[in-house]
């Protein structure tokens, strides 16, 4: 069992700021969801994999100084701003244009191949390596939980420590809602599912696109 008496006060900030952000609504849990009840557990837990692995990255980053690096290369979040933004808006577009469609049955469990699994994945990593939000995120807690002079163990053990917290989080979307109750749900309210994916998908895409900086 873990002592949290022995846990820093700044870290178990940090983690719960994570915890939240993670446990929040947003496009990765939303997409996570969708998989999981359309197409099973296992391709909900790659998109899941996914998603961990491109906060990973951008916490790693972070941590080991990307402020240097954003102020030296301030333009290329410019560019993944557009890009990020153009991303979410054709998951938007694929997602109204399954909302439209006629009913469908729900996909099998059967497992798919190495290459479907493997686009699941880059599917769920680019969802964060192009979100610039994510970047200004994983700053925000590297600075609540580490201090001035900090060493690279304690780096690590902020991201590391983050980084279970994903999996924990965005794997328990997977499994919850790849139950056989919440994929009947999903066959009733497939149309009107999918219809808020587009929403979700359009508004954050939109939002990411016309804001004044990357963080917004």
């Amino acid at each position: 069992m873990i002592d949290f008496t022995h846990i820093p006060a700044n870290l178990l900030i940090a983690y719960t700021a994570y915890l939240l952000g993670t446990a929040s609504p947003g496009p990765s849990n939303f997409a996570i969801m969708g998989t999981a009840m359309n197409s099973g557990r296992t391709p909900a837990l790659v998109l899941a994999s996914g998603v961990v692995t491109g906060s990973l990255f951008w916490g790693l980053l972070a941590a080991f100084g990307l402020s240097t690096i954003l102020a030296r290369y301030s333009s290329a979040l410019v560019a993944m701003k557009i890009i990020g933004g153009l991303y979410l808006l054709w998951l938007a577009l694929k997602a109204g244009r399954s909302a439209l469609a006629a009913n469908q049955v729900v996909a099998s469990t059967t497992p798919a191949n190495a290459s479907s699994h493997f686009q699941t994945y880059l599917r769920g990593a680019g969802m964060h390596l192009t979100n610039p939000k994510a970047i200004f995120v994983w700053l925000s807690i590297v600075s609540l939980a580490l201090p001035p002079g900090a060493r690279i163990g304690d780096a690590l053990l902020v991201v590391m420590g983050c980084a279970l917290i994903g999996v924990a989080v965005f794997g328990s979307y997977a499994i919850a809602f790849s139950t056989p109750m919440a994929r009947r749900i999903y066959q009733a309210l497939r149309r009107w599912f999918e219809g808020a994916l587009a929403v979700v998908f359009g508004y954050a895409g939109v939002r990411m696109l016309i804001s004044s900086t990357p963080a917004a």
